[in-house]
């Protein structure tokens, strides 16, 4: 094949496959200076994402809650319906919750050497930082959302607040796998 060809991408057939598969995103591309890649929403999804560069997200198909705090830690939603677009700046704190039926094209600058995704959780109490965990994401086809999660639900003192004793729900659907 032409590495030079360029072919476009059938956004329903890709939609499909990861439906029916067990990966929750597809890589469309990974090059030097871009990733484009599609996702499925997560049951229970409750972490905050930081990215060192700007996002675009275009909602394929249903709608997403894009819950995000404020510079002074409010935290704020904003609803994108099926075939809306926003933009998330570098370092905004983000949390896009979308039913698992629904799907998620996401684009944005690959990271670079040392550049850090940041992952938080909050208290759903007292709203005070849970838990933190920072990954380098050389290779999205690593899943490093979902590795923070385990690494989140793996413990129960991570979803322990040390402020107000609370202690988060286990990860939705722990209770069925066990």
């Amino acid at each position: 094949m032409n590495p030079n060809a360029m072919l476009a991408l059938d956004l329903e057939k890709i939609t499909a496959a990861i439906a029916s598969g067990t990966r929750p995103n597809q890589v469309l591309w990974q090059t030097e200076d871009s990733i484009a890649f599609v996702a499925r929403g997560r049951e229970g999804r409750s972490e905050f994402h930081v990215d060192p560069s700007d996002e675009v997200m275009y909602m394929i198909k249903g709608d997403m809650n894009l819950h995000y705090r404020t510079p002074e830690g409010e935290e704020k939603v904003a609803v994108i319906r099926e075939g809306g677009i926003i933009h998330c700046p570098a370092g905004t704190p983000h949390s896009p919750r979308f039913a698992p039926d629904a799907f998620v094209l996401v684009i944005e600058r690959k990271r670079r050497t040392g550049e850090q995704d940041r992952f938080f959780w909050f208290c759903p109490s007292c709203k005070a930082q849970l838990y933190e965990a920072s990954r380098h994401v050389r290779d999205y086809l690593a899943d490093p959302v979902s590795e923070v999660y385990a690494e989140f639900y793996g413990d129960d003192a991570h979803r322990t607040c040390r402020k107000c004793g609370h202690v988060a729900p286990p990860r939705p659907g722990a209770a069925a796998r066990s």
